[in-house]
């Protein structure tokens, strides 16, 4: 049993450090010569809490308590050096009722709670006007905290003051609804507190409400909409502390207090309601006061890099085949969501109350119709309250549990909020689902309905997985609730991802991404297996968090699931083979040469059928959407519509609508119409120095680009031009490079990039009937403005241009480069080289993936190059801190390679490649 005695907040003996600090004002004589010594005594005794505090939190884990030790601790030591400054510096000889002062902690300090890097939130309260003893005072204090290390916001008011502010400014108002009194005037405090509730606060809860739900949204819309987005912020992000300090403001400005028992008596939040606020306060805080000592700083992003170590800070242990980063943040994302369904019962209740009109699935709704309300309570189980879907008793789950996933039904065709009193009801009875719910044929053709619907299905699923329906209906579900993958490609946990494709699915149907996405939005309208379709998306990735593929694993769930939701045995077969398939087309389409016959004959013999050929298209686009923002961009849905084009003829007997010399030719004619401003015979110059894979691989728009690109060149007389776009919200600059071609110009170019510390996350790579090439890099963002991403390129372009000339050595550009960042170190990705014959007719594939990282292409296609392999086509994709780079290579006679010896000696370079990368990004 661990006997280690703790020292209690504030952590050191007040009374006694106001003796010491006065003998050593006494040892120097004069308060500007005792400052250094004071300062000094002061640091040690902040370091001496903070890691006081830090020692405990390991040994105990008790966020909260932590967190409220700092907060006394700061009071204390505010306490200490105002009680100094009023005794030695500033005393006041004839203290007048002016001079009369109180310190006041407010915002989250006036909830007594702080984290290690938290601002310190004070305001000097004053009776009247400031007075030159007090602004001495105030500033003297001031400047000794900040001397400490502390991060002060600080206000100097009147009473008056206090109250007008209060009355015009909401930001003010929620930080006086917070305020402790730290030292001094206690009635002065009083005052303020009587005069807030009774002329600022009463009678103004509607309008503090609509400001909270405003400033509640427009918060998560800035941290990221999802509250399982992988890399969450901790204080800001949804489910995170700012949403429990809403509930706690909404009950103090309402009810007059906090959060806590009382809440519970005056029936604001059920007993078990308030214990899950209490056991999610305590694990948030002590993840942000972990992550505070971990960083040395105000850190509240778990970012990659940061999660493993939180989880062994934390203590969590490998099991199940889950990692311990893996188990901590699934951990935390329950934790948020356990936040987020107390938010959702207690905002819908305040609503309710306070009769707000609130936003729906669709918008803003208007009240229920009379009719409507009157069918639903003489026909269902249900009520309709106040344009909220309730039950008509108790008992109505316990009477016939179908109603559990009647009720999501019934307020989807009503198009109803949630009422918070069936919510509740929701949740206490969902152990009702058992093995006889879940086999039974009516429950199973409502859930078919909604998550096959043509009106929202996502956010219909996403109803039942907050209330916790729909992992306990399809329990393989419920074993990827808040699951997260340690990657840097997905963004979202498992059963968001999944909830997202369907919804992605959803909106190609609708018509509503038609511009991004024709092929998609033509193909859907003509499907004829749009129910298995929709169980695929829903079910794909069902298979994560196993040993096996999860291809594999969710092909075998779907297999025994779909007949129970109702699907024939030939939509059984189609969901399989989407599941196990799920991931074919991407590869293809981003690795492979899709210019190369054997290509689209390989996948003709995966897919088959025109029909699944459409579906697997869909499921592909709707999952690379779903991953995350800026994931889908117009080059993967120019590759995916490429390979759909090359295959349809394939698998349709011969015949289709847009044959591969047609496509070619109206793409031409696409550009002529786009530059029609042109002389006719300067487009077909242009025209003709392509061969027939660059169109139909690069959409009009980058043709008019490369074209505008080319024609600048040439009117500037210069053989090498650089130009660059990039946009903030995909975080990617796309560098476009026209050159003369050679055998080692892509190691060049990759090198240019490397020497300026560019990440390449993608490339384009294209060479020219007349010995040009056309190279295009996707460039990881570095900067926040578009000024300096620009730059950066202009320096890159300049490098490529000095390194073609001789002007400069690429080695001693790449020795000065500098150091990486630590971002991709958190992660490892098994090296792995596979050289491979059959996918070509002409040439042999090497796939090379490894852990990404500034300069990998380089030292790839440097080492082709040093093994005398020609490279035809490089195709170079990045998923997170993955990379998969995949050449097509021949010797340097234009022959595959087929010697066994030749083939296991470019293993073993290009693995020594990636297996050095770990000390080179270091």
């Amino acid at each position: 049993m661990d006997t280690t005695h703790f020292r209690a907040a504030p952590y050191f003996d007040p009374l006694a450090l106001r003796v010491e600090l006065t003998a050593l004002f006494n040892a120097h004589g004069t308060a500007s010569e005792a400052r250094p010594a004071i300062l000094d005594r002061c640091k040690a005794l902040v370091k001496t809490a903070l890691d006081e505090a830090r020692v405990q939190l390991e040994a105990d884990g008790k966020g909260r308590k932590c967190a409220h030790g700092l907060a006394r601790f700061q009071d204390e030591l505010i306490a200490l050096l105002y009680d100094y400054t009023v005794a030695h510096v500033y005393r006041a000889t004839n203290p007048s009722d002016a001079e009369r002062m109180a310190i006041v902690a407010t915002g989250g300090y006036g909830r007594g709670l702080l984290a290690p890097g938290s601002d310190i939130d004070i305001l000097f309260l004053l009776p009247y006007k400031q007075t030159p003893w007090g602004e001495s005072v105030a500033e003297y204090l001031l400047y000794m905290l900040w001397d400490l290390g502390f991060k002060v916001g600080h206000a100097t008011r009147t009473v008056e003051q206090c109250l007008k502010m209060a009355n015009q400014d909401m930001t003010i108002r929620t930080a006086l609804l917070d305020i402790w009194l730290i030292h001094g005037d206690g009635q002065l405090f009083e005052e303020l507190t009587d005069r807030l509730r009774a002329e600022v606060f009463a009678g103004t809860a509607r309008t503090f409400i609509d400001a909270k739900m405003a400033e509640r949204d427009e918060r998560h819309r800035r941290a990221g909409e999802s509250r399982y987005k992988v890399e969450p912020n901790v204080k800001d992000g949804k489910g995170g502390l700012r949403d429990l300090h809403t509930l706690h403001w909404l009950s103090k400005y309402l009810y007059g207090q906090e959060v806590g028992p009382e809440s519970v008596e005056a029936r604001i939040f059920t007993r078990e309601e308030y214990n899950t606020f209490r056991r999610s306060e305590d694990f948030l805080w002590s993840v942000r006061c972990h992550l505070h000592f971990l960083t040395g700083r105000a850190e509240e992003r778990l970012s990659f890099e940061l999660q493993p170590q939180m989880a062994e800070r934390l203590g969590y242990r490998k099991q199940a085949g889950q990692r311990p980063v893996e188990r901590f943040m699934r951990h935390y994302f329950l934790v948020a969501k356990d936040v987020g369904d107390l938010t959702t019962i207690l905002c819908a209740a305040l609503e309710m109350q306070q009769a707000k009109t609130a936003p729906g699935l669709g918008g803003l709704l208007g009240r229920t119709s009379w009719k409507t309300r009157r069918q639903v309570r003489q026909h269902t189980d249900f009520r309709i309250d106040n344009d909220r879907l309730n039950v008509a008793d108790p008992e109505v789950f316990k009477r016939d549990p179908v109603n559990l996933v009647r009720y999501f039904a019934q307020a989807k065709s009503t198009n109803t909020f949630l009422h918070p009193d069936a919510i509740r009801l929701l949740r206490r009875s969902r152990r009702l689902i058992d093995d006889t719910l879940r086999n039974d044929p009516e429950a199973n053709r409502i859930f078919l309905d909604l998550l096959t619907s043509r009106s929202n299905p996502e956010g219909t699923l996403r109803r039942m997985n907050e209330a916790g329906v729909l992992g306990r209906f399809i329990p393989d579900f419920g074993h990827v609730v808040a699951m997260m993958q340690f990657n840097m490609y997905h963004h979202y946990t498992v059963d968001e991802h999944l909830l997202k494709t369907v919804g992605m699915l959803a909106d190609i149907e609708h018509g509503d991404v038609e511009n991004d996405l024709p092929l998609s939005s033509r193909i859907i309208k003509s499907i004829q297996n749009r129910r298995a379709l929709y169980v695929a998306a829903f079910l794909h990735d069902i298979g994560k968090g196993r040993p096996e593929d999860h291809s594999i694993v969710g092909a075998e769930i779907a297999r025994q699931l779909c007949p129970r939701l109702g699907l024939t045995a030939a939509e059984t077969e189609t969901v399989v083979w989407l599941i196990e398939q799920h991931l074919t087309m991407s590869n293809i389409a981003q690795s492979r040469d899709i210019s190369d016959p054997k290509t689209a004959r390989d996948f003709a013999d995966v897919v088959q059928s025109p029909e699944r050929l459409k579906l697997l298209t869909l499921l592909t686009v709707a999952d690379i959407r779903a991953v995350g923002p800026g994931v889908w961009n117009g080059w993967k849905g120019q590759l995916i519509r490429t390979l759909y084009h090359e295959t349809e003829p394939l698998v349709a007997g011969g015949h289709t609508q847009v044959e591969r010399r047609h496509r070619i030719e109206e793409a031409k004619e696409n550009l002529f119409a786009a530059l029609a401003d042109w002389p006719r015979s300067e487009v077909e110059r242009f025209v003709e120095r392509y061969y027939p894979d660059y169109w139909l691989r690069t959409d009009t728009d980058k043709q008019v680009y490369h074209a505008r690109l080319i024609h600048r060149a040439e009117k500037e007389g210069r053989k090498l031009i650089a130009d660059a776009t990039t946009d903030t919200f995909t975080a990617i600059t796309e560098l476009t490079v026209f050159a003369p071609n050679h055998p080692r110009l892509l190691a060049l170019f990759a090198g240019a990039c490397a020497a300026n510390s560019a990440n390449i996350v993608g490339a384009h790579i294209t060479t020219t009937r007349d010995g040009f090439a056309l190279d295009t890099f996707l460039l990881a963002r570095e900067f926040a403005q578009d000024e300096d991403e620009e730059r950066r390129a202009v320096r890159i372009g300049e490098t490529i241009d000095k390194l073609l000339k001789g002007e400069v050595r690429l080695k001693t550009l790449l020795a000065r480069r500098r150091p990486a960042t630590s971002r991709l170190e958190a992660f490892t990705v098994s090296p792995e080289v596979v050289i491979d014959n059959s996918l070509s007719d002409r040439f042999t594939v090497i796939e090379v993936a490894g852990r990404d990282r500034n300069g990998l292409l380089y030292d790839l296609t440097s080492t082709l190059s040093d093994l005398s392999l020609d490279i035809a086509s490089a195709h170079i994709t990045t998923f997170g801190e993955k990379a998969v780079d995949v050449f097509y290579v021949t010797d340097l006679t234009g022959k595959k390679l087929e010697n066994a010896m030749r083939q296991r000696s470019i293993r073993q370079r290009l693995t020594t490649v990636l297996t050095d990368q770990q000390e080179q990004a270091t």
